[in-house]
């Protein structure tokens, strides 16, 4: 069995400034190790739009108010109109809403910012905008089966993973 190289197929590093039309691989609550709640979206650059960055993952949060406890909805509105979910739909709880994003496309503005927390520097790409998808008809972008994903990969995807699931 013999190998060809195919330098179209290359990973670019980090993704630069700009607009990609996306599709949301998973939503989930979470919390970070000091308490602070949020909801993270885990996007994927879609591999059926001629743009680069294919495949790659984008993070958003979306954070719960320290004073109220709650999530802002204007939050969950903003994406909700960019994914084209049906205005003034009623949701029995959290996760039934996060469940209705799953999959579901939109545009988004990316921007490299640094911040700074605890003395440390960090660089986010951050989503700055969202937008409805410019792409008219069905979402045909390929996700990765998880045979194929890389252990960071399936990580990032809020896929469970075991120490069976891994070959070493």
């Amino acid at each position: 069995m013999g190998f060809s190289l195919d330098f179209n197929d290359v990973f670019e590093g980090k993704i630069k400034d700009g607009e990609y039309e996306v599709v949301i691989n998973t939503c989930r609550e979470d919390a970070t190790p000091g308490g602070a709640e949020f909801v993270q979206f885990d996007l994927i650059v879609r591999n059926d739009v001629d743009q680069p960055y294919k495949n790659s993952h984008i993070f958003h949060r979306v954070w719960k108010s320290k004073d109220t406890g709650k999530y802002n909805m204007k939050s969950f509105n903003t994406i909700g109109k960019a994914c084209q979910l049906q205005n003034g739909k009623t949701y029995k709880s959290l996760q039934e809403l996060l469940d209705d994003f799953i999959h579901k496309t939109a545009r988004v503005t990316v921007k490299n910012e640094t911040s700074e927390y605890n003395g440390k520097t960090y660089e986010n790409t951050n989503v700055k905008y969202w937008n409805q998808s410019k792409i008219n008809g069905p979402c045909n972008h390929q996700f990765k089966s998880k045979e194929n994903m890389t252990v960071s990969e399936l990580m990032a995807s809020g896929v469970q993973i075991t120490d069976e699931d891994l070959p070493f």
